[in-house]
């Protein structure tokens, strides 16, 4: 894929269908994520095929392109630029010449009208080899395949609803690690006893960002469910308000902050639903006036006499259940976490953590669950150096696997599951093998007493040292994890390298590829 994110926007957009047919666009850590207004006109397989483009994933009509860390952000920002252009500025972006004129030039992209005529092979075809597809080619399509089957079958309502509430939280992420990874840095000085002039300021600028985060949820959940994004974020930050120590529920005093991320997604969807509520119910002259004060008026009394304690009870509980359960049965925790997580990432049921990850890290300052669950890409990790090792002959697949390997280093797991091990059957089940080993390692320490905890969320691999953080020194953190990586890497590679690997027949790529069955 080109260096430019500019050309890099330029050579997506036309695979999705053009500007007009692009309804939102974001991103998290690693995806630009697309809202289409007819998912058939986008070219999937072109889309899969194009350099640089680490993996693709279609779930309920958003299409969600893996680009990896830091170019996605760089690439989104081209691409909204892209799609906000009349299209007669487009000839600026690609250089001086227009899409007409670069589908015309010889050797130019061909324009959609001929791209769909009947007879015209697709962009995959035409830079195919010809004869029979390679391994790895076979293996791409039938990750597609399986990911079209789940996408029909992870359309339900409580996946739908899990979704929605994930695309509050995952625009956070961005702020989630630098304030992470600040307070790490500040609690290394603190430990350190070494620049004391600079530590109260680090921990401002680390902190202030959670002292408010409720009134960022609130506003991204207003924005997510129909509601208008300043009223949300108004109800939510009614639970971070110190003013609500003088109010009182059934004789017990509020606390600011009760409820947390939980409180202030609960006040803000209903401040959503009353101000749905309320439209088109008053005349235009006083509709302007009347819906803002109900939607806060209505939303904040039940968030102060009501959704604060209820939610603050579900917040405690969550903290205390995560330490009890790591502190408790630490071990055979982690190796349940590790193993079911990629199969959690499969259903689409992962995003239910996020809430708990941010709660977790408002109450205690990091969450004990993603260094845990990080441990699955690790076996996914040692699982698709495996398969490169056994199949050695296999070029095509090998090829796939060099250039998927560094992203699945740092926590981008899409492209060694959908592109080798998830197509191969056997791979998958012994990647789980490895992230369970590499839990259970982690868990093992919880149970000793040694807590490794996150102080964000999103990286994952190798991107979450920096963000490492709990009850004991740094170096012991680094260890544990490490350590839990590397029985991670050891139980993946062994368990696909003897059992998950093992008829083979040939094919056309030039040498022997895993066998099908699975």
């Amino acid at each position: 894929m080109p260096n430019d994110p500019l050309a890099t926007a330029a050579a997506l957009l036309p695979l999705v269908g053009g500007p007009a047919n692009v309804t939102s666009v974001a991103h998290c850590m690693t995806r630009l994520r697309l809202g289409l207004a007819d998912p058939s006109r986008a070219d999937e397989e072109a889309l899969r095929a194009l350099p640089g483009v680490l993996g693709l994933v279609v779930a309920d009509g958003t299409y969600q392109v893996v680009l990896g860390p830091g170019v996605v952000t760089r690439v989104t920002a081209a691409f909204e630029e892209l799609v906000a252009r009349p299209t007669t500025e487009e000839p600026a972006a690609l250089g001086g010449r227009s899409a007409a004129e670069e589908a015309a030039a010889p050797g130019g992209r061909p324009t959609a009208e001929e791209a769909a005529a009947p007879g015209r092979p697709s962009a995959a075809e035409e830079t195919a080899a010809p004869g029979r597809p390679s391994a790895a080619e076979e293996l791409a399509a039938r990750g597609a395949a399986l990911k079209e089957e789940r996408r029909r079958r992870n359309a339900t309502p409580v996946k739908t609803a899990l979704r929605r509430v994930a695309a509050v939280f995952v625009p956070l992420i961005p702020a989630l690690i630098g304030c992470g990874i600040l307070a790490g840095v500040n609690g290394l000085l603190l430990n350190a006893g070494l620049l004391p002039w600079l530590t109260p300021a680090l921990a401002a600028v680390a902190s202030g960002f959670m002292a408010l985060i409720a009134v960022f949820v609130g506003h991204n959940t207003a924005k997510e469910f129909g509601g208008t994004p300043v009223l949300g974020g108004a109800v939510a930050a009614i639970v971070v308000y110190p003013g609500v120590a003088k109010v009182s529920v059934a004789g017990v005093t509020l606390a600011p902050g009760q409820g947390g991320v939980l409180g202030a997604l609960a006040a803000a969807l209903l401040a959503a639903y009353v101000e749905r509520w309320c439209r088109g119910r008053f005349p235009d002259a006083l509709d302007v006036l009347l819906t803002p004060t109900l939607t806060v008026l209505v939303a904040g009394l039940a968030t102060l006499y009501g959704l604060m304690y209820a939610a603050g009870a579900v917040s405690s509980a969550v903290g205390t259940a995560a330490t009890w359960l790591l502190a408790t049965t630490g071990a055979f925790a982690g190796f349940v976490l590790g193993g079911l997580f990629l199969p959690l990432v499969m259903l689409g049921l992962h995003q239910a953590l996020i809430p708990l990850h941010t709660t977790l890290i408002e109450q205690q300052g990091y969450t004990v669950l993603l260094p845990v669950l990080a441990m699955a890409g690790a076996g996914q990790v040692g699982a698709s150096l495996a398969v490169y090792v056994r199949l050695r002959h296999d070029t095509s697949l090998r090829t796939t696997i060099r250039s998927a390997l560094p992203a699945g280093l740092l926590g981008v797991g899409e492209p060694l599951i959908y592109g080798v091990s998830l197509p191969l059957g056997r791979p998958f089940l012994t990647a789980c093998a490895g992230g369970a080993a590499g839990g259970a390692f982690v868990g093992f320490f919880a149970m000793l007493g040694d807590r490794v905890g996150a102080t964000a969320i999103g990286p994952s691999g190798w991107a979450l040292f920096p963000l490492l953080a709990g009850n004991r020194g740094w170096g012991t953190l680094l260890g544990i994890y490490a350590g839990g990586l590397l029985t991670g890497y050891a139980v993946g590679f062994a368990a696909t390298y003897v059992f998950g690997v093992t008829d083979r027949v040939p094919t056309g790529s030039g040498g022997p590829t895993p066998s099908r069955s699975r």
